[in-house]
């Protein structure tokens, strides 16, 4: 229950150790003078880039499923385990609460720090079961949560800094995504798929969060702000369960959408950072049942269950103003193949209109792996540009695709895998593919689902393995060149490099 405050002499003296970097065998993160502007995941101000990876389902002062985030300094400069523990962290551990469920990264208030959002989607306010928020914890030269400024909160009910009344498992927080808008603007989104709109259960809402002020707003499916939503809100819609963005372009993700009759088809609506009285502007919407988009809606689709954004620049362009959204479509059946799986690219021009660029499957000529039944192909994506102001290319562009589903026998069913191609040309051209034991470290064994967290940085595709044999979970990271079968070039692991060793669930969703 949320505005309880239970926090042992221990628990004390442990959360204040730990927000100044002391993790279990770890050391002080290392102080910067000042923190320099434009690192990414830099929560220390060393100029070297961090990575948060969270257990959601750690158990926390002996709380189970409480969850914690730990943080990795990089260039070896000590670890930091984040949880509702800490006297200077709001809330206390409580069972299911999964503290971690989703993280974004941005600078939300624009002094060079990188800042972690968490999603605790299933905290409970007061009496109000699964309501869900989110915290942001602030990055400083002592490390993130070190610099002595507060816990910022985002939650409904009574606090209001969300706006509305909390509501049973509104799930505030089960998707966020995070960055600066092309004028540098810091934005922040919050997905509330389990929102009610009038009547209607578990429609689905999104919050915009903008600037250093930090101003919100509730945008649904039934908002009308400089131009209609794509859809119309209904229950079991869950818009908001999916986000993604880059500084000119975001999408939310409707996977429960039904197209006419066709239920949990699923859609995606995508819209500009330009906002009107708070809104932002909607751009359009995309589902199967249009004449530019390939395949047909079929019940259980779930089109937008998955979604990733990087910028694009055409050739000839002097400027970055497009974007590459990538569409998860995990339950799409091939011909008589049930939830085989697929992916589809498209391209989101200034002006809002979208052209599709590719549609992806393990049929496509020349990518490597064969569909099969209960595969979910792409029910997880993430994508880079690593250069995102030349002109897009097949080696700058990437996309990795999660297969949790993928068996190599009856033995292994669903090892999972991940499939990596380019998102510029044809999708065989160099695609490449690593899986439990051919690439990713250890030995197949049945549900690993290897595939079902996945995360992108400039340099390095990291592959989270929360599930399967101990002696395989961790947090791999792979070059995005990787061949195939092709060992990561960092793995992080718990009880290894100052990380606990009591991992549940560790790297389930990694930053």
């Amino acid at each position: 229950m949320r505005r309880t405050w239970r926090h042992s002499a221990a628990a004390l003296v442990t959360g204040t150790l730990l927000v100044w970097g002391l993790g279990a065998g770890g050391t002080p993160a290392a102080a910067a003078v000042a923190c320099p502007s434009g690192i990414d995941s830099d929560f220390n101000g060393d100029g070297v880039r961090d990575t948060a990876i969270a257990d959601p389902e750690a158990t926390v002062d002996g709380v189970p499923k409480a969850g914690a985030v730990h943080i990795v300094y990089g260039g070896g400069k000590g670890t930091l385990t984040v949880s509702q523990a800490p006297a200077e962290v709001p809330g206390a551990p409580e069972a299911g609460d999964r503290y971690g469920t989703s993280l974004a990264v941005y600078d939300a208030d624009l002094d060079g720090c990188s800042d972690l959002a968490v999603g605790i989607p299933y905290e409970d306010l007061d009496t109000v079961p699964d309501a869900g928020l989110v915290q942001v914890l602030y990055g400083s030269t002592s490390g993130l949560n070190g610099g002595g400024k507060a816990v910022k909160e985002w939650l409904q009910g009574a606090e209001k800094t969300l706006g509305g009344g909390a509501e049973a498992e509104d799930w505030v927080g089960y998707a966020l995504a995070a960055g600066k808008t092309s004028a540098g603007t810091p934005y922040l989104l919050i997905g509330d798929p389990g929102e009610s709109i009038g009547t209607l259960e578990d429609a689905g809402g999104f919050y915009y969060i903008s600037g250093t002020a930090q101003t919100a707003t509730l945008t649904h499916q039934d908002t009308e702000t400089a131009g209609a939503v794509a859809g119309a809100a209904e229950q079991d819609d869950r818009f908001g369960s999916t986000l993604a963005a880059t500084p000119t372009h975001f999408a939310v993700g409707t996977p429960g959408e039904a197209v006419g009759t066709t239920t949990y088809a699923g859609g995606v609506a995508y819209f500009s950072h330009t906002l009107t009285s708070g809104y932002p502007k909607p751009l359009g919407g995309l589902a199967q049942d249009q004449d530019e988009i390939s395949g047909a809606e079929e019940v259980g689709d779930q089109f937008g269950d998955a979604l990733a954004m990087v910028p694009y620049r055409a050739s000839g362009a002097t400027s970055t103003t497009e974007s590459l959204l990538v569409v998860g479509v995990p339950g799409e059946d091939l011909s008589t193949t049930v939830d085989a799986g697929a992916v589809q690219v498209f391209k989101l021009a200034a002006n809002g209109t979208f052209t599709q660029l590719a549609w992806i499957d393990q049929n496509t000529a020349d990518v490597e792996q064969e569909s099969e039944a209960g595969d979910f192909f792409g029910k997880r994506v993430a994508a880079v540009n690593t250069s995102p102001n030349a002109t897009s290319t097949a080696t700058t562009t990437r996309l990795a695709i999660g297969v949790p589903g993928e068996e190599s026998s009856e033995e292994h069913a669903e090892k999972g895998g991940v499939h990596i191609v380019p998102l510029v040309g044809a999708p065989g051209a160099s695609d490449q593919w690593i899986d439990p034991g051919y690439g990713l470290p250890g030995t197949p064994a049945p549900r690993q689902l290897a595939g079902l967290s996945l995360a992108a940085t400039p340099s390095l595709l990291y592959v989270g393995m929360p599930y399967g044999p101990a002696e395989a979970r961790g947090v791999h990271g792979f070059p995005w060149n990787v061949t195939s079968g092709g060992a990561p070039t960092v793995t992080i692991k718990p009880g290894e490099g100052g990380v606990p060793a009591d991992g549940v669930a560790f790297g389930a969703t990694v930053r």
